[in-house]
């Protein structure tokens, strides 16, 4: 019987296939008291197993695929990073010599306390890598079960196979050579889960957030997977079938063409220049941004360096990342993110609570209330600074107040360097990250005192309409073209451009093709995403002429009919 499950679509393209069931191991372990005398046996049990599995994640780099070999070793080191946390390892042991309970309770405890941690965090980013905790912890329990840490591999098949599986980490991927599988589908994971990456590096369409596809698909189910609609059919009929194969022709001839405009400016039909630059989330993610042509970096999420532990990189750490983003760069503009933390992350020596940390001390605020851990990062950054075009980039700014006082830090930290002799850019580019309405309707203050602005539109939006996006009971309600977002982009767009201050978008919508055409006649001219995205928004840039879409952008902007505006959206795109 054929029916159609509906999931989350984090990586485009059509695959016709048969399903290849996954099979996990259950993080639900049972929970029992030692008697004394075995207690240096089970922690001996328990060090064995985490042992096994280091090595095991260790080797794997040696079956890694070479078409996305950047990403899978920052994947496995930061697995390793999790194996080796005293959050893991040390207070698993001291649980069992405590209370002479079993290792895998244990350890079962000690990561549920370390996914609330990351459960907290706003940023989303963040907030998903408690995935990947939970992908060690499943693989040190199966050591403890003496189960093979390996998935079974795909093998050689005469059809296309379709990777179904509850959940998939970077690992298990490495040993399904995901090269064999057209399409991955997974019943858990959001648009940042390392899946979710792993799969728009290799191109290979992905639907993620499925629910009960593991349960609802028979292994050797034919499939259709739409990569870019989210949606996923089984056992489709001949009619179906024969329409899926022509669009998947089609989608693999467009892929091919896309990969000529690499070299290509990004200027409109009536030669508007426009700037395509890249979200990275870490350094190896430069080998991405420029096989897919990005003329700079506009937004680096420094805080990779922050994950997973208790204390703050120190400055020396933080300056050689950076640094070496900047020189990989070639003089390209680099924009990197001072760290958004919220209130829930347990620094050392900084132990805050909060409520809503979404509405706490996170960010700027975060920075501003513990500034030496913040010169700390920006000695660093300034440092880097003298290795290439480096621009500074500050989150969740509401107000003159808050720009004052960190451009007096700033202003305090370049003072030092200089004293001592140490070099940097006294030039270097600040700007401010729009994502409070309270910013966009205070622009004034922003461009009269920052080099640049960057619009975050998954927090402006947000906030604008009082949604957690997160939350699935009020997620439908997330909406980029609300009559109010719409007004606040154009407000900074046209604010901005107006005085001469540089602007962007970093947020999802800048790489989200249906919204080219509409922040285009907003005056953007300059969008930063995920590297897998430029090309596909290259070309819509490409294909448009502002003369020709501005009268249907008027007449978006006085619509208040959500039916109107997608209407009218759709009229845009097809112009």
């Amino acid at each position: 019987m054929s029916f159609t499950l509906h999931g989350l679509p984090v990586s485009s393209g059509i695959a016709i296939g048969h399903a290849h069931l996954v099979s996990h191991t259950s993080l639900e372990v049972s929970h029992y008291v030692l008697p004394k005398a075995l207690v240096d046996e089970e922690v001996d049990r328990l060090d064995a197993a985490l042992e096994a599995t280091r090595k095991e994640l260790t080797a794997l780099r040696q079956l890694r695929p070479q078409q996305a070999a950047a990403e899978f070793d920052a994947f496995l080191d930061l697995h390793l990073m999790i194996l080796g946390d005293e959050h893991i390892s040390k207070a698993a042991r001291e649980m069992v010599r405590r209370e002479h309970c079993n290792a895998e309770w244990a350890l079962k405890t000690q990561m549920d306390e370390l996914v609330a941690q990351f459960e907290a965090f706003e940023d989303v980013y963040l907030r998903e890598r408690k995935t990947d905790v939970m992908q060690v912890v499943e693989r040190v329990l199966k050591a403890l079960n003496g189960q093979s840490g390996h998935v079974p591999p795909a093998g050689k098949h005469d059809v296309e196979m379709i990777l179904v599986a509850h959940d998939v980490s970077p690992a298990d991927l490495i040993q399904l050579k995901p090269h064999q599988f057209t399409a991955i589908l997974t019943d858990l994971g959001g648009a940042t889960s390392h899946t979710a990456i792993v799969a728009r590096g290799l191109n290979t369409p992905c639907v993620v957030g499925l629910h009960h596809a593991r349960e609802m698909i028979k292994d050797r189910d034919m499939l259709i997977v739409d990569g870019e609609q989210g949606v996923v059919i089984v056992d489709p009929d001949k009619n179906l079938l024969a329409e899926y194969k022509l669009r998947k022709t089609q989608w693999e001839l467009e892929r091919q063409k896309l990969k000529r405009l690499k070299t290509a400016h990004a200027d409109t039909l009536d030669g508007t220049h426009v700037e395509l630059h890249a979200n990275i989330e870490m350094p190896n993610d430069l080998a991405e941004v420029k096989e897919n042509g990005a003329t700079g970096i506009g937004l680096f999420r420094s805080e990779f360096l922050f994950l997973n532990r208790d204390d703050l990189p120190d400055e020396e750490e933080q300056f050689k990342a950076y640094r070496d983003v900047i020189e990989g760069m070639d003089g390209l503009p680099v924009t990197i993110r001072t760290y958004d933390l919220g209130a829930d992350k347990q620094l050392k020596g900084v132990t805050r609570v909060a409520s809503n940390p979404a509405l706490g001390l996170r960010a700027i605020r975060l920075c501003l209330a513990e500034p030496q851990l913040f010169r700390t990062q920006l000695r660093a950054l300034l440092r880097a600074s003298a290795y290439g075009n480096l621009k500074i980039l500050v989150p969740m700014l509401s107000g003159a107040s808050e720009i004052i006082q960190t451009l007096h830090l700033i202003d305090g930290v370049k003072s030092d360097l200089a004293t001592h002799g140490i070099a940097y850019n006294p030039n270097v580019q600040i700007g401010g990250m729009i994502e409070i309405p309270a910013a966009a309707l205070a622009l004034h203050a922003f461009i009269k005192r920052l080099d640049f602005l960057s619009i975050g539109t998954n927090d402006l939006i947000q906030y604008t309409l009082a949604i957690d996006r997160t939350d699935e009971e009020v997620a439908h309600l997330y909406d980029p073209l609300h009559p109010a977002v719409l007004q606040l982009l154009a407000l900074v767009i046209s604010g901005a451009n107006k005085v001469g201050v540089p602007v962007s978008v970093c947020g999802e919508m800048a790489g989200e093709l249906a919204y080219t055409r509409l922040l285009l006649g907003l005056g953007l001219r300059q969008f930063s995403m995920h590297p897998a995205q430029l090309l596909g928004t290259k070309q819509r840039v490409l294909t448009t002429s502002l003369p020709e879409i501005a009268p249907i952008v008027q007449k978006i902007m006085r619509a208040d009919d959500p039916l109107k505006i997608r209407d009218l959206l759709d009229k845009l795109n097809a112009a």
